[in-house]
């Protein structure tokens, strides 16, 4: 691949990415709002065909429809590379009046800009720029609607792709300027506690307190967290009782979990089914589990990573390698095997938070990087 072709292609259509980054981002796009996800798949769609993409929806009834689109040759020879995102975001409908979209700084600004749709944008750019160049090879566009919320129906559509692939390029935002070659698995565990209610004042011996049990549990639970390996365990939501004067009946505790190796999920879950209630009046339910495995840091991302840092050589920038403690999609594709990469779309911050921005000086280069990768393999 001609880098400084590829690249021309993508500074000359600077305007294209523009205009349709601030589209995307103007059609909002919540996790749990099914039309509203289904109407920025319905944009990126319709762009897709525009560059020749096959257009396939996966229908959903809860969740937005899953996009695939195809690009290039359809023989099967060769195996496409994966192009691998999500339209969902974390902004609620109404955002935009207090979050607008704005270019200021030397930034775009707005919901989801970061956190994902300049990835999305990214990635059509660059098949574009490849057929500018005359480059055509397989690729498979994959954008997922509920990623921000642990990807209950896309995930076994994402894994049956990646199966099928040569490798994975995970549209979501730089770690910093670096891409990410590992990230942790994350786990998602519910703890319900069954009491004895009683007058807290009448009745109080007849009572055993769900609360209290739960105070006892959580203990244990923290100290499942161990910074050596990696692992970290936070009750981040608990709730239970009703009034101050009933010895509570119910208790509740949300916990997430962070592990880097497979095999500490695995010691996690079976601490967490070991434990007990000291009060045997009281009863523990625990559900939940694993929801996303780790991306570990294995010697195909490694290959794949060094590919990339080469052809960001010939651009003129230089790419870094990075871990995160955060999931994505691209911890199903990394588990299966496949060769994956993930932190491939724009450099930018505020991820989730008001400030959420990207800057544009990087969007061409990395924009270019991703053309070049998927001539790869």
């Amino acid at each position: 691949m001609e880098t400084k072709a590829v690249y021309g292609a993508v500074e000359a259509e600077s305007k294209w990415i523009a205009e349709r980054l601030r589209a995307l981002v103007e059609v909002e796009s919540p996790s749990d709002d099914k039309a509203a996800v289904d109407g920025a798949a319905a944009l990126v769609a319709a762009w897709a065909a525009e560059l020749g993409g096959r257009v396939k929806l996966h229908k959903q009834k809860q969740f937005g429809d899953v996009l695939e689109v195809r690009f290039g040759p359809a023989r099967r020879g060769r195996k496409p590379v994966l192009l691998l995102g999500h339209l969902d975001t974390v902004w609620p409908l109404g955002t935009l009046a207090k979050m607008p979209w704005r270019e200021r700084d030397g930034r775009f600004w707005g919901p989801g800009v970061l956190d994902m749709k300049s990835g999305v944008v990214m990635a059509l750019a660059a098949i574009r720029a490849l057929g500018e160049v005359g480059v055509r090879r397989p690729v498979t566009l994959l954008l997922n609607p509920d990623e921000e919320v642990g990807s209950p129906v896309s995930r076994t559509i994402t894994e049956r792709l990646a199966l099928g692939s040569a490798a994975v390029l995970v549209l979501e935002p730089a770690q910093g300027l670096a891409c990410k070659t590992a990230r942790k698995g994350v786990g998602d565990y519910r703890l319900h506690v069954t009491g004895v209610a009683a007058h807290s004042g009448v009745d109080f011996a007849r009572g055993h307190s769900a609360i209290l049990e739960l105070a006892r549990l959580l203990e244990k639970v923290a100290g499942f967290t161990d910074l050596k390996l990696g692992r970290t365990v936070n009750p981040g939501v608990i709730s239970g009782g009703t009034r101050s004067n009933v010895v509570a009946e119910h208790a509740y505790a949300h916990v997430d979990v962070r592990v880097a190796r497979a095999s500490d999920a695995r010691k996690v879950d079976t601490l967490f089914r070991g434990l007990r209630c000291a009060d045997p009046a009281c009863r523990l339910e625990i559900t939940g589990g694993l929801n996303r495995p780790p991306m570990e840091r294995k010697p195909g991302t490694v290959a794949l990573y060094k590919q990339a840092r080469g052809l960001a050589a010939e651009l003129g920038f230089t790419l870094d390698e990075a871990a995160t403690g955060g999931g994505s999609d691209g911890n199903f594709t990394a588990a299966l095997g496949v060769l994956t990469l993930d932190g491939l779309g724009a450099v930018g911050e505020g991820a989730h938070a008001r400030h959420e921005s990207i800057v544009l000086e990087h969007l061409a280069p990395r924009t270019a990087l991703l053309a070049g990768m998927l001539t790869c393999g």
